[in-house]
């Protein structure tokens, strides 16, 4: 089925992703607003969970009130009808506010998972979405960081910081209407200190917001060096640089101390002072009110209620560096998780314009325009002008004019660093062209649905990625379609069964992180098993014997004309013996298209290619055992 076409959707300028070191001034409005997007859509639990606050806090309020009662109306004078009934009111309001608490606990907790859920879920989308060269300049440890411990601080939020601050504004309310309903003089003098003490939090505010952003910054450094450094563990070893890399983690770890020790100092601070000036607050209350009830002007009731009181207000407030903190390390995420959202570079862009279900897969598994086997006569492949470079300054690929006709197998050499794998790169668009057109079928791939040009293409590289889990996992790459014996087939065909039969469980044989319990010959054999049985349009094998021994090239040579059978196919070599089959031979010498033809034609050149064979084939020979090869391969 042929996908439709799309008209180049406008790609919005390639935008790097902020730097970590300089993130501007937060707009927490803006973040809030953007989080809570994703909460929203559980609107109704979270209405009810909102509903409850002014329950907890209004059971709670009544309790004062009610031991005031007691005492004023009941124990001081002696009168004990009627205390068994304040008695079940106060239990029903400790039952009442704590049953309230539960549920509404419950719900914010529920809300906050489901929410920070599908941020994490668009988050991840959003970066399988992003071009290489992203993942060229970013570190996986930062992108880690950013899905697991930065969402998650999102999600803490809604447990124990943004909704219990909305709690805390609601029973501070009506602990300002109930002690003014009950002595509007005692209460102006109650709060006395809450001017101190919210000019305090204000202060401290900024203190702990610049010191958890920083915790954030650390962290990610921290997640990026040991991912990278233990990925890489057998380099380190090999080359005796564990004293190094000790060394320097040493350096991350202390910064990230440190920056952890400057944000328990500003929470430490602001607990300390507000608890100071909450016991100096009551502390002047008894001296104040004692004097009023020596007057015969206030009762002990009334004075205990609003001791009570008091401590009920100072509470949230003192609870407030911890708020505070919870509060500011999401607000320091979101700016990251929303930092990373918002880049956009040129694949990610355009592939928005693609997008055709929740997920972000296509569902279709549409053909190539002009698919093989069509009847477009053009063809299949065309490279127009191209040039690229990985830095807009250094080209790699200087004005590179290529055409592959349907079913041709073309093969590419050159040194190293001539852009031979670049090219492969770009027809998949793993990156887009600076200048120039790549078409396939006669569609420029900028018009092609991302996801269904790259079902099409598979690429076999000597570096053979293997994921954790099983032997059939790793060859269908989770495509239901393919059962075990089209995996089988495919596997036989290349040779790979011997691999698949060799270990217990045969296709759920256990493949350990990135296949190291796995040869790199068998690795590639799986690797040819896999490309196969995705039955693609367009193969491209890179390197793909490089990593081989000459007995199991010798193995796999069967497998890769099975492979190219009836495919276009581009084969990317240093070893000249596997181009030679070739329908064409193009050479690529410094960016650019040096020499193009057949095996013996480019030999008769005495060209590049010529070098190049004479120095891995047969030395350097004198002339007339250079004619004689020259002329056998005739």
């Amino acid at each position: 089925m042929t996908p439709p076409v799309h008209s180049t959707p406008p790609t919005p300028p390639a935008r790097r992703a902020p730097s970590e070191d300089l993130l501007g001034k937060a707009l927490d409005r803006t973040l809030l607003k953007r989080i809570f997007s994703y909460v929203w859509p559980y609107w109704k639990p979270l209405s009810v969970a909102v509903v409850l606050l002014p329950v907890i806090s209004l059971c709670e309020i009544a309790q004062p009130f009610l031991l005031k009662r007691a005492i004023d109306e009941h124990i001081a004078v002696g009168r004990l009808a009627g205390l068994d009934h304040i008695g079940l009111l106060y239990l029903a309001a400790l039952i009442g506010q704590y049953g309230a608490a539960f549920g509404q606990i419950y719900l914010t907790q529920v809300i906050g998972q489901r929410g920070m859920n599908d941020l994490r879920v668009r988050v991840h989308r959003h970066v399988l979405s992003l071009s290489a060269a992203f993942f060229d300049r970013t570190p996986v440890g930062r992108l880690m960081t950013r899905l697991t411990s930065d969402v998650e601080a999102l999600t803490e939020m809604f447990a124990s910081g943004i909704v219990s601050l909305l709690g805390d504004v609601i029973r501070l309310g009506f602990i300002l209407v109930a002690i003014v309903g009950i002595d509007w003089r005692l209460a102006l003098f109650s709060m006395g200190s809450a001017p101190v003490l919210f000019a305090i939090a204000a202060f401290f505010r900024r203190w702990v917001r610049d010191a958890f952003r920083e915790i954030r910054l650390k962290l990610a450094r921290m997640n990026s060096f040991l991912q990278e450094h233990l990925s890489g563990i057998k380099v380190v070893q090999v080359f005796a640089r564990e004293e190094r890399v000790y060394g320097e983690f040493d350096v991350i770890n202390r910064d990230y101390r440190r920056a952890n020790a400057r944000a328990i100092t500003a929470d430490a601070a602001l607990y300390s002072i507000v608890e100071a000036v909450g016991a100096i607050a009551v502390a002047g209350l008894l001296w104040h009110g004692g004097s009023r009830i020596a007057g015969g002007t206030l009762t002990i009731g009334v004075l205990v209620a609003f001791i009570e009181y008091l401590g009920k207000f100072f509470a949230p407030i003192r609870d407030l560096s911890t708020k505070y903190t919870v509060m500011q390390q999401a607000m320091a995420a979101a700016e990251r998780v929303f930092a990373l959202l918002d880049t956009v570079d040129l694949d990610s862009g355009t592939l928005a314009g693609f997008q055709t279900s929740r997920d972000g897969l296509a569902r279709a598994e549409p053909a190539l325009p002009h698919a093989i086997g069509s009847s477009n006569t053009g063809p299949l492949i065309e490279f127009d002008h191209v040039t690229f470079g990985y830095r807009p300054d250094r080209p790699v690929l200087n004005d590179v004019s290529l055409t592959i006709a349907a079913g041709e197998t073309l093969a590419v050499v050159g040194a190293t660093g001539a852009g031979k794998s670049t090219i492969i790169k770009l027809l998949p668009r793993l990156y887009d062209v600076q200048s120039g057109t790549i078409r396939v079928g006669g569609a420029d791939i900028r018009t092609i649905d991302p996801r269904a040009l790259r079902r099409r293409i598979v690429v076999v590289s000597q570096d053979v990625f293997m994921f954790s889990g099983t032997l059939r996992a790793n060859i269908a790459l989770g495509d239901a379609a393919l059962g075990d014996e089209q995996i089988w087939a495919a596997a036989r065909r290349v040779g790979a069964d011997r691999v698949i039969t060799s270990r217990p469980g045969a296709l759920d044989a256990a493949v350990l992180e990135r296949g190291v319990n796995f040869s790199a010959g068998e690795r590639q054999l799986v690797a040819f098993a896999r490309a196969l049985a995705h039955d693609p349009e367009i193969l491209i094998l890179d390197e793909a014997t490089a990593s081989v021994d000459p007995e199991t090239e010798r193995v796999i040579e069967r497998g890769i004309g099975e492979l190219q059978r009836g495919r276009t196919s581009i084969v990317i070599a240093h070893r000249l013996t596997t181009v030679q089959r070739a329908s064409r031979i193009v050479v690529i010498h410094h960016g650019r298209i040096a020499e193009e033809g057949g095996h013996a034609a480019l030999l008769a050149q005495g060209g590049i290619y010529a070098r190049l064979y004479r120095l891995q084939m047969v030395g350097h020979p004198p002339p007339a055992r250079a004619r004689a090869g020259l002329d056998a391969a005739e």
